[in-house]
């Protein structure tokens, strides 16, 4: 569905409602450009889009069913950007992903968006207060969008610090858990935000040098400053899974170190409960002549060796740390 349709005339909208024929009509005079914003479009939808603005077919594909991964891509004169939107759930704590497609020409930029984050109508919003920098035309709204999708980024990050601080925290606490799945799921968060996140440091650093035409030189000092977010973003994440790898390690040493403390526990006990064991077996046996049999003191006596035994021995294990 088309969400909203304007023209922009020297960096202002022009007033009322626009359709889609008029749009592409309106923007082929000098100095005016359309921006047309799409969610979740079928390929029917899509099929006038198409048509009016003579996309590539490919592009189009990618647009529809979305499920690309980030990348930048020249098609004759129209440049086709896929961005990665992230919004962290916490309760669930996952990483959910989005897309917002971009179709870039000279007098046009077309947004396709899937999924809930990175709405674009606050920058729309934000940009329509601004003549100044829309008079960059569509180049000026793609790093608008481009600098949403990053700056979004911060609050998925600082969630996933979050949680990776509080298992970091319960891996080196006294209780007895083990928490080694949370720990391959947080990982796997990273790993697939920095895969949405990683491959656009090489395309906006090509926008940022002046790589494509289509993007004003006045602009592209923005793309630097996102440029930079971006590769902040990319080594945060970096730490991140490094930092998941350590706790994942010591996490493993730990549950090593538990098992080990509970087989030397087992076995001191054991060695303990040998000891009576083995004198009962030994007065167990109904032989008629055996040591102290008949003395009245006897019974007591083995008694009194079994429970000194077993204390000296508990001692000795409490000593040495293996109970």
């Amino acid at each position: 569905m088309i969400v909203d349709c304007a023209i922009y005339e020297d960096g202002r909208r022009r007033d009322g409602g626009v359709d889609l024929h008029h749009a592409y009509t309106a923007c082929r005079h000098d100095g005016n450009f359309a921006w047309i914003g799409m969610y979740e479009p079928t390929e029917e939808e899509f099929d006038s889009m198409q048509r009016e603005f003579d996309l590539h077919p490919l592009a189009v594909e990618d647009a529809i069913h979305a499920h690309q991964r980030p990348k930048l891509e020249v098609f004759d004169d129209m440049v086709f950007i896929v961005l990665k939107t992230a919004r962290y759930v916490d309760p669930d704590e996952v990483v959910e992903f989005g897309e917002i497609l971009i179709f870039l020409g000279e007098d046009y930029i077309l947004t396709v968006r899937h999924g809930k984050a990175s709405a674009l109508k606050e920058v729309r919003d934000a940009l329509e207060s601004d003549p100044e920098l829309l008079k960059h035309g569509p180049g000026a709204v793609l790093h608008a969008i481009v600098d949403r999708v990053v700056d979004d980024y911060a609050p998925a990050l600082e969630g996933l610090g979050v949680d990776i601080e509080e298992v970091e925290n319960e891996v080196f606490s006294q209780d007895r858990t083990n928490p080694a799945q949370r720990i391959y799921r947080l990982k796997r968060e990273v790993l697939e935000f920095n895969r949405a996140a990683a491959p656009l440091v090489e395309p906006i650093d090509r926008l940022a040098k002046g790589h494509y035409d289509l993007v004003h030189p006045e602009v592209r000092a923005y793309f630097r400053d996102v440029n930079d977010h971006l590769i902040r973003v990319h080594e945060q994440l970096e730490s991140y899974r490094d930092l998941l790898t350590s706790i994942l390690q010591a996490n493993l040493a730990q549950v090593t170190v538990r098992q080990n403390d509970d087989v030397r526990r087992i076995s001191a006990i054991v060695a303990i409960l040998a000891v009576p064991t083995l004198l009962a077996g030994i007065y167990g046996m109904n032989f008629e002549h055996m040591p102290e049999l008949g003395w009245t003191f006897g019974y007591p006596l083995v008694l009194a060796v079994m429970l000194t035994l077993c204390t000296l021995l508990y001692r000795f294990f409490r000593r040495v740390g293996w109970l």
